[in-house]
């Protein structure tokens, strides 16, 4: 069951728990997650949009649908995962801001279902700046089976575990060097919002180590592994039209050079550099409006809205669909 997170104040608590020290300061490029922040996203509801979207697969672009859901929570500090209820005083309260980026689209006769879950941290923990990667977890549906895959970060390290049908990859388990001044690909949502390390001001570049994408290593069957990408924010506006409307967008690029490593170019499975394209509104709250990579991955915001949808899952709780341009799913038929 879903709980929101605590009122802002209980949060405010946390962050005071879990302040800098001023031996490690915070970069300067971190995310600043102060009361403008909290003023929108402590307000107990996540922000769900809708996305037209285009998956490549086996060969083929896919349409189908994504939905980004975008809410803070509360993990406890120790173990990474939410903790339950009302705010604590046992010092181990977590404030992070998660993003649920669900895939869903049809190849042939069966459909894929794809969730990525990403967690990064509003303070500085465990070494890491405000806005680093704490926890991250992706899962794969279909008709052949689903793998399931986890990262957790330990400050230095990242435990990584991967569950998978496939007789070469099975169970596993193993540990990943962390990078301070590193950016996981699956957070790029949230890093071109502002809402994840570094911070760009218009014209700047930076050249940081990524974090390959979960779903890129288990649909391309690789190795995850740290890549290099050379992030890029644009000068001036481009405008752009999607399902949700016309937008005065900032444009936002990372263009990654997949690490030189024979096993992940077996087969050709994944090309040696892949360019991101994203798209945000201007305005607050900045919502990606479009975002794509030259592979053919193309997502186009449709509709977006603040609800507390956990508590919209009883009869007529699908009539929330409709503030996202949703339809519930027909039943299968003979």
């Amino acid at each position: 069951m879903f709980h929101p997170i605590p009122h802002v104040s209980a949060l405010l608590i946390a962050l005071a728990t879990f302040a800098v020290s001023p031996s490690e300061p915070q970069s300067s490029s971190a995310p600043r997650f102060d009361d403008a922040f909290w003023k929108t996203w402590g307000d107990g509801q996540a922000e769900l949009s809708s996305y037209d979207l285009v998956f490549p697969r086996y060969g083929a672009p896919r349409k189908g649908t994504a939905v980004a859901i975008v809410v803070t929570e509360t993990f406890d500090a120790d173990t990474h995962v939410k903790r339950e209820g009302s705010a604590r005083k046992d010092g181990k309260d977590l404030p992070v801001l998660k993003l649920n980026l669900v895939e869903d689209f049809a190849t042939g006769v069966y459909d894929y279902n794809l969730m990525t879950s990403v967690f990064v941290g509003l303070v500085e923990h465990r070494g890491m700046p405000a806005g680093a990667l704490v926890k991250e977890t992706f899962s794969a549906q279909e008709w052949c089976g689903h793998a399931w895959m986890q990262v957790d970060a330990r400050g230095g390290e990242l435990a990584h575990e991967l569950h998978s049908y496939f007789e070469g990859e099975g169970d596993q388990s193993s540990t990943l060097a962390n990078a301070k001044n590193g950016l996981a690909e699956d957070a790029l949502l949230l890093w071109a919002r502002g809402l994840a390390g570094p911070m760009l001001a218009p014209g700047e570049e930076r050249t940081v180590p990524m974090l390959r994408s979960l779903a890129t290593t288990r649909l391309a069957h690789v190795p995850l592994v740290w890549d290099e990408a050379a992030l890029k924010r644009e000068t001036g506006a481009l405008e752009r039209a999607v399902p949700a409307g016309t937008f005065e967008c900032d444009v936002y690029r990372a263009t990654i050079r997949r690490a030189d490593d024979a096993k992940a170019r077996a087969g050709g499975k994944l090309p040696a550099t892949c360019t991101w394209t994203l798209l945000v509104e201007r305005v607050a709250p900045r919502r990606v409006v479009r975002f794509e990579n030259d592979a053919g991955l193309v997502g186009e915001l449709a509709a977006s809205a603040r609800m507390k949808y956990w508590e919209l899952n009883g009869p007529g709780g699908e009539a929330g669909l409709e503030r996202l341009g949703l339809k519930p799913r027909p039943a299968r038929t003979p």
